[in-house]
């Protein structure tokens, strides 16, 4: 048996995954093995490596994937097996989520361990739906009770008595289903039935909900909007705040669930605008770049290179997987010779501009007919010899428009798309459970694979009021070649341009 690993009990925070810290994203990335709970957002299980055993441990109410006792000896086992083991609990792992009796357990059996705090649903929660839990001209002290013990209870080990005594915000956790036991308890010890009570449901996520009352009423409203856990009570007269401080709930895109079908690898900047906009997005991507399935045209182009005038860039995935095959062959980016870059895109013009090159030429529009109509503008092409460095199996269009016009055109597949089908995220799951308000394609072939894995035309009609929104007049092609029209197509053909056309929607 090889040397012993170490867990780390890591808290993932209350439901954003912004809300990580830096050492827990550290960590998840050098996990062999992870074990996470119900509330944590599987979004940051893709911070593992994609080797890494990912273990879903959850536990709600009544529920339990793997029982507590089974869980703590699962983590002394992977940790003997010479692993490195995130333990990723919702929210901080000492509070309320028994992190000290996985401590406890790791301590006995002579298991190296480490704990990484995290945000607390606490005081994120209440932040988000706009309340300070203390305030000047309110109350300077708050308290925090666990709401899963029964206040009827013979021997209970709250003080209620106490407690609606004490000044200051009460904060109560996990207290959805004995609200009503909950509030007469306080009620009965003193506290006045007026006084303010905020519940945020799934607090820091797209999904926050929150609900306002008094003790006196919180327990009806709570019935009437059919207000489900997880969700933070806030009771006291900073509820009232929230009125002037919510800043969540208004952005402009709150309640909307969008799903964006990027790469992996290339989701996160349309996925932070949207979040930005206060979106709720699903990351399904469809597709993953892989090797082309022939290498020897690579090869032969990159072996010729010095017989090109212009290569033609319509993606940044052609400009990353050409210089990766081109500086396996050469040492020096001045063995291009004396080569032109044209590029499709300010996306893939940004990626030529960070390797030092100049763009010779972007064309306005960043379809097909309007690259090669700019060429045609630059030059004759007549004889001119032209390298397209981009996917397999894509538009025969741009070719054969510059062929017509007497070009030599070598068309070199640098890389390939395929389906992806893994959800490691859940992402999929929960498309699949709750459908999605929006969903975005930034490429025709993007299209095609959420139709292949989806059947997006089906889904359409199931679902009158789903909104898909194109990047650009080629992916419009593909939806409409599926019978679809987008909702909208940005006007500027670029991740911010998607974005954009989401938020000014007049749907």
């Amino acid at each position: 048996m090889g040397s012993t690993g170490k867990v780390y009990l890591v808290g993932a925070g209350p439901g954003d995954a912004g809300l990580l810290t830096l050492r827990g994203a550290e960590l998840l990335r050098r996990a062999e093995v992870v074990v996470y709970d119900a509330l944590v957002n599987r979004e940051l299980l893709a911070l593992a490596p994609e080797s890494a055993e990912i273990i879903y441990g959850g536990k709600r109410s009544r529920d339990h994937a793997i029982p507590q006792g089974d869980l703590n000896r699962l983590l002394v086992e992977k940790a003997r097996e010479g692993k490195t083991v995130v333990r990723l609990k919702g929210g901080d792992p000492y509070v309320f989520g028994r992190g000290g009796e996985e401590a406890t357990e790791l301590q006995e059996d002579n298991v190296p361990f480490e704990v990484v705090p995290g945000i607390s649903s606490i005081v994120a929660a209440p932040n988000y739906a706009g309340i300070p839990l203390t305030h000047r001209e309110h109350c300077s002290s708050f308290t925090v009770i666990t709401g899963h013990e029964d206040p009827d209870k013979a021997e209970t080990a709250i003080d209620w008595e106490r407690i609606a005594r004490e000044p200051g915000t009460k904060v109560v956790l996990m207290g959805v289903e004995r609200i009503g036991k909950i509030t007469v308890a306080l009620k009965e010890n003193g506290l006045a039935g007026d006084t303010p009570v905020a519940m945020v449901r799934w607090g820091t996520t797209g999904r926050q909900q929150t609900i306002s009352g008094t003790l006196d009423t919180i327990a009806d409203v709570v019935a009437e909007t059919g207000f489900k856990a997880p969700a933070v009570t806030i009771i006291g007269g900073v509820s009232r705040l929230r009125d002037s401080l919510n800043w969540f709930e208004k952005r402009p895109l709150f309640g909307q669930r969008v799903v964006v079908t990027r790469t992996r690898k290339q989701a996160s900047k349309l996925t932070v605008a949207l979040k930005d906009y206060g979106a709720e997005v699903m990351e399904i991507p469809t597709i993953k770049i892989v090797p082309p399935t022939d290498n020897e045209p690579i090869v032969e182009s990159i072996t010729g290179i010095g017989s090109y005038d212009w290569i033609i860039f319509t993606s940044p995935n052609g400009v990353t997987h050409f210089f990766d095959y081109f500086f396996k062959a050469y040492k020096d980016v001045r063995d291009l010779g004396n080569l032109r870059f044209a590029a499709v895109g300010p996306a893939t013009a940004k990626k030529l501009k960070d390797l030092h090159l100049t763009i010779d030429l972007m064309p306005e529009v960043y379809t097909a007919e309007a690259t090669a109509q700019a060429l045609l503008d630059y030059q004759n092409v007549e004889n001119i010899s032209v390298m397209l460095a981009r996917a397999e199996e894509a538009n025969s269009e741009l070719p054969k428009l510059l062929e017509d016009q007497g070009a030599i055109v070598d068309d070199i597949a640098y890389y390939k798309t395929v389906p992806e089908t893994e959800d490691r995220n859940g992402a999929a799951e929960a498309y699949e459970a709750d459908g999605a308000d929006w969903i975005t394609f930034a490429s025709s072939s993007a299209v095609k694979n959420f139709d292949a894995r989806f059947d997006l035309a089906k889904r359409c009609e199931d679902d009158p009021g789903l909104k898909l929104a194109s990047i650009g007049p080629e992916t419009t092609k593909a939806l409409g070649e599926l019978s679809l029209t987008p909702t909208v197509e940005a006007a500027e053909h670029t991740i911010a341009g998607l974005a954009k056309a989401l938020l000014e929607s007049p749907a």
